[in-house]
């Protein structure tokens, strides 16, 4: 450890208050994900006790620290922490170091920053415990009022492209439910590409601000709450798609794609004169007397040939 005197700055030594001889370790701490008041006993005890706090946004955790009355040492890590500084932070836990890692709301490493960290840490030995706290994964999932007894959360959606495309169809194709985290200007479109995409009639909750004044959940097919959310909305926003409880909700390519391959040069002309993917995708579904959910994966398989 470095005698130099303990920065906030990107890049320089975390510090600590004191040298154990010992290993130290990591707390990985859930904080709120609305409602400041939502933490635990041990996670506000943990926080104030640590050499410093490793946060995602410093300012969004110093108003958290403050308003429980914390005075502790903020320090920034996140997604573009390079690899060089996280060996570093894990070189400082392994000489007695204790930090306390938070992101900025929820759990850290759940489909936010952290992950190199904890992997870095595991690699040189070092103790990495866990200080449980809100969840909005859990939280959607308890209010949204659909069948859940199981589920797959899939964090953020790609934005576009064929990583979405098949993203998408894996939503489509699970028998369980789906919980997504979308932000308000995404989220109309990806309510869009889920109604092109889902078996008719299966519902999502869309909830928004959890444990916040305006909490709100809305539960319909993805075409109205498309439309619900035409004009993008305020606050977090996490999507609890209903199970389908059909295990064979899967397109099965090698039992539609034959029969759909006669009409792979009529789509790929509908495309080049125009036609968006959807509305191919119906008239192939008509004309094949296959499904909306195949007939539309077959049309994005051409489009993406073509």
């Amino acid at each position: 450890m470095s005698d130099a005197p303990p920065s906030t700055a990107e890049g320089a030594p975390v510090g600590r208050r004191d040298v154990r001889p010992a290993g130290g370790r990591l707390s990985v701490v859930g904080t709120p994900i609305g409602c400041l008041d939502d933490i635990t006993l041990r996670a506000l005890r943990v926080l104030g006790e640590a050499d410093a706090v490793l946060a995602e946004d410093t300012r969004r955790t110093r108003g958290l620290l403050s308003h429980h009355g914390i005075s502790a040492r903020v320090v920034s890590v996140h997604a573009h922490t390079s690899a060089a500084r996280i060996e570093a932070i894990a070189g400082e836990l392994a000489e007695g170091a204790h930090y306390a890692l938070v992101t900025d709301a929820g759990t850290p490493v759940v489909s936010d920053p952290g992950a190199p960290l904890v992997a870095a840490c595991a690699a040189l030995g070092v103790r990495v415990e866990a200080i449980p706290g809100p969840s909005a994964v859990l939280a959607a999932i308890s209010i949204a009022g659909l069948p859940a007894g199981e589920f797959r959360f899939v964090g953020f959606l790609p934005r576009a492209g064929a990583r979405r495309r098949r993203a998408l169809a894996r939503i489509a194709a699970e028998p369980a439910a789906v919980v997504l985290f979308e932000s308000p200007r995404r989220v109309g479109g990806t309510l869009r590409d889920l109604a092109d995409t889902l078996a008719e009639g299966r519902r999502v909750a869309v909830c928004r601000e959890l444990t916040k004044v305006h909490e709100e959940v809305l539960v319909d097919t993805p075409r109205a709450l498309a439309e619900r959310f035409s004009e993008a909305p305020r606050g977090e926003l996490t999507l609890v798609i209903e199970a389908s409880g059909d295990p064979d909700a899967a397109p099965r390519r090698d039992e539609t794609a034959p029969g759909l391959d006669a009409y792979a040069a009529e789509v790929r002309a509908l495309l080049a004169a125009g036609t968006s993917a959807r509305d191919a995708g119906q008239q192939l579904a008509r004309r094949a007397g296959v499904s909306k959910r195949d007939a539309y994966q077959f049309v994005l398989a051409q489009r993406d040939e073509a």
